[in-house]
């Protein structure tokens, strides 16, 4: 792991204790996996330290793993232009999970993209509708039990 992101790691295990629930590296990417009722505090540290310096939010999504009890993973892709490290956060949760507006501009958007796919309910977003499909649209088409073939109509 690179010595900035052995950093941001550290800080992190300091400031949210047991509330870090694993980091992990693959292929020179680190992953945190945090707590949902820290989701937005995560993300407002990493913004704010200047050890971590991340300055953007890249992406937003989520995966289903329809079988567990939170079946999504909403997961964030952020950068630090200052410091060249990039940092991936994971959070599961059944459905809602705390807007990251008011820390990323950009999460407005990504956020309505996925509640759009996924239909995960973002708390405290400004503007939650579709961005994708037709407001009258059924069912969210990224889901697992979605079928592929569209419902029956």
């Amino acid at each position: 792991m690179k010595e900035s992101l052995q950093v941001v790691a550290q800080k992190l295990q300091e400031k949210f204790g047991g509330n870090i629930l694993g980091i992990t590296e693959f292929r020179d990417e680190v992953t945190v996996r945090v707590k949902k009722t820290i989701w937005f505090e995560v993300h407002q540290f990493l913004r704010d330290d200047p050890d971590c310096a991340f300055n953007m939010m890249i992406d937003e999504t989520a995966a289903d793993y329809p079988l567990r009890d939170e079946r999504f993973d909403v997961i964030s892709h952020l950068l630090s232009l200052s410091k060249r490290h990039r940092f991936r956060v994971k959070a599961s949760t059944s459905e809602k999970i705390p807007s990251l507006c008011p820390v990323w501009k950009t999460a407005n958007w990504l956020e309505r993209e996925t509640y759009d796919m996924f239909g995960i309910i973002y708390e405290g977003h400004p503007d939650l509708r579709r961005i994708l499909m037709a407001e009258n649209w059924e069912g969210f088409p990224l889901r697992k039990d979605y079928p592929t073939e569209g419902y029956d109509i």
